[in-house]
Order: C-alpha cells, then structure tokens, then sequence
C-alpha cells in the first residue's frame, strides 16, 4: 500500500464542479474529515439538469460551512464561485488569488446521449475547459525550491473510455483507443493531455475512471432518477439492450471515499535512465467491481421505491415497462478491474445495490414530499 505523501490540513483544494453531485459530496467529506481546510468550489451551474436541485448542494455546503470555525489565518472554509471552466483568464485568476495544493477537476459535461446531439458543449468544457486547468496546473506547480502550490492534480475520467471492450472486467492496462462517444473521446483527451503535461512540467496527475456512479441527490439524468421520475408519472419505462445490459453501479460514498484517498498520495516525481522526468502519472478505476444487470437493477429499484412510498404498494409494474434495443453511444456493459486501487490504497467500493438504492428512493420520497400510505 502507498505511504500518503501529501497531508491536507491547513490546505487549499480547489474543487471544480462544486455544485455536482460527486463535487458536493466531496467537498463535505473534507469539511467532515480535514482540518483546517479551505475549499474553492467553482461550478457554472449549467441547466443540463435541474439546477434547483445544485443550489439545493451549495445550499447544504454553505450551512455545514457556516458552522464551522475559521481557518488559522482566519478565513472562511469555504468560498464559492459562479463560473466556466472555459473561462482561461477567470482559472488563472483563481489560481492567482488562493493557491491551491490539490485541484480536483470534477466538472464536466456529462452524459453520453447528449453529446450526440449538443457536442459544443463537451469541447468548451471538457477540451478547452480542462486544457485551462492544465495551464494553470503547470504555472502554480510546487518545485524543489518551494515556489508554487499545486502539489497533485486529481480529475474525473470515466468508464465510458473503454467503449466496446470485449474483455472484462475493464483494467486500466487495457487498450482505450475506440471511443463510441463524442463523451468518452473527451475524457481520453483528457487522460493524454494530462500525461502530456505530467512529462513535460512533472505535474503529478491522477485520472480516475468512474462507473455509473448513484446515489441521494444524484444526476436527475441518470437512468435509476429518470425511471424513477417516469414510474411516479405512470409512464412507461425503456429498459435498452432489451434488459441485458450490465452495470458495475457505485455508491457515491465509495466514489469520494476513492477520491480522498488519492488526493493524499500523489504520483512520485522520479528522472528515468535519460535523465528526464518520468510522468508523474497514474490511472484508477473506481467502481463496484460487481456489474448488476439492468433487469434486476430495475427491479431492486422497484421494490425500494415502494418500501419508501414514493410509488403505491399495488404498482403494476409490469405494465410501466418496455425492453427496446441498445441506444447509439452506450455499451453492452461496463465492468471495473479495481485491484490497481485496492493494492495502492487499500479500498474497494462496496456498498451493495440494495443499501444505495434505498438511500436513494428515501431521499426521494423527502425531497420531492411525497408518500403513499
């Protein structure tokens, strides 16, 4: 197991993608965890979803900061701010004025369908966007005689990489070079670019390859939201590759744990035999590790739906179903080899499907105030 090399008391971590749902829980983690710490959390609050449900995070992140003491040079733990990633003179700015140790580089656009249809907005964010971050990165990098402050940058890639690998379960050693979307060509532009910059600036650089990632509060996007959404409204839902696709779902909680961990070790700065730095460089996966097939994700999803009276005890849900073939973009099935993450720090997700769900169909029923008797 790695030795943490980086300790986040008393540091600045700059969180992008603040609002989301992963961001979010991340940044209460470390308010939870770290002392001393100060988060920035930027987020352009796009309406690709519901954005009342991102101000309902930043909602919650400004209370639990408002309870906490200031930091030693008596600043508030926690500073939001409203804008694009695409934005290069506004991330200089940032980098500029609070120096972070740790940039975790969560936004994104996301989701696989939509960028079939709306590929603009996966360039400005997830190229130009994160390109900005690398420069700043490369600007603000610690060295040897102490000058900079960025001492690791960890950012979201995705499982989406591996397209229609027919090997499972996906390893990080495998071959990604046949992306079927737009999305997951730009998360492995965003793998390149940051060995590219880890080369030739020895700026350490952790990827982490998330699996369908679910939870409370969640991506109203997501497929087990939107089932939801469709079943309460009685409409029909579109089960794809006719029930046979296969999942490895991850519970937030292990997708954070994950994240903390890595932010503390990162990827040594060693010279090869020329003499020239060694990329800093490193690659996870984070997921379940034990792929569900969407059938019985359905009907887990069901059965907690009921238990927490979001849906009637009578529901027919046979009747609210529909098995169709697989969507243009998405995959038969994705499946996570976590070992890399389990050797290097200790940690393999988890949560079983039916304890998230549950979370999940409970927040539900209190969020949107509904319950059958």
């Amino acid at each position: 197991m790695l030795t943490y090399n980086i300790n986040l008391e008393g540091k600045t971590i700059l969180v992008t993608g603040a609002a989301g749902f992963i961001g979010s829980n991340l940044v209460k983690r470390l308010f939870q965890d770290i002392k001393d710490i100060k988060v920035v959390g930027l987020d352009s609050i796009t309406d690709y979803y519901d954005v009342n449900i991102k101000y309902e995070r930043l909602k919650e992140l400004d209370e639990i900061a408002n309870h906490l003491p200031l930091r030693e040079t008596g600043e508030s733990p926690w500073r939001f701010i409203k804008g694009n990633l695409a934005d290069k003179a506004l991330i200089e700015q940032i980098f500029d004025d609070h120096k972070p140790a740790v940039v975790v580089n969560l936004a994104a656009q996301a989701g696989v369908r939509y960028s079939i249809t709306n590929p603009d907005a996966y360039i400005e964010s997830n190229l130009i966007g994160f390109f900005n971050i690398l420069e700043a990165c490369r600007k603000h990098v610690k060295v040897e005689d102490g000058k900079g402050s960025v001492e690791h940058l960890v950012y979201a890639s995705s499982s989406s990489v591996y397209g229609t690998n027919k090997k499972v379960p996906y390893s990080t050693d495998d071959k990604v070079d046949n992306p079927v979307s737009l999305y997951a060509a730009t998360k492995k532009s965003n793998e390149l670019m940051a060995h590219a910059y880890s080369k030739l600036y020895n700026i350490p650089s952790t990827g982490l390859r998330f699996f369908t990632v679910y939870g409370p509060a969640g991506r109203p996007d997501m497929a087990y939201f939107g089932f939801t959404n469709k079943l309460r409204e009685g409409k029909t839902i579109q089960i794809f590759n006719y029930g046979n696709c296969k999942r490895d779902f991850t519970y937030i909680d292990d997708i954070v744990e994950g994240v903390v961990r890595v932010m503390q070790h990162a990827p040594e700065k060693q010279n090869g035999e020329d003499g020239l730095p060694v990329p800093p460089y490193k690659v996870y996966n984070i997921g379940n590790n034990q792929p569900e097939n969407l059938l019985d994700f359905v009907t887990i999803l069901q059965e907690e739906l009921i238990a927490a009276k979001v849906l009637p005890a009578d529901y027919d849900f046979e009747a609210h179903k529909e098995l169709v073939a697989m969507q243009p973009g998405d995959v038969p099935v994705t499946y996570a080899d976590t070992s890399a993450l389990e050797h290097d720090f200790g940690f393999k997700p988890s949560t079983s499907l039916r304890k998230g769900l549950r979370a999940f169909a409970e927040w539900y029923a209190g969020y949107y105030g509904i319950a059958y008797s």
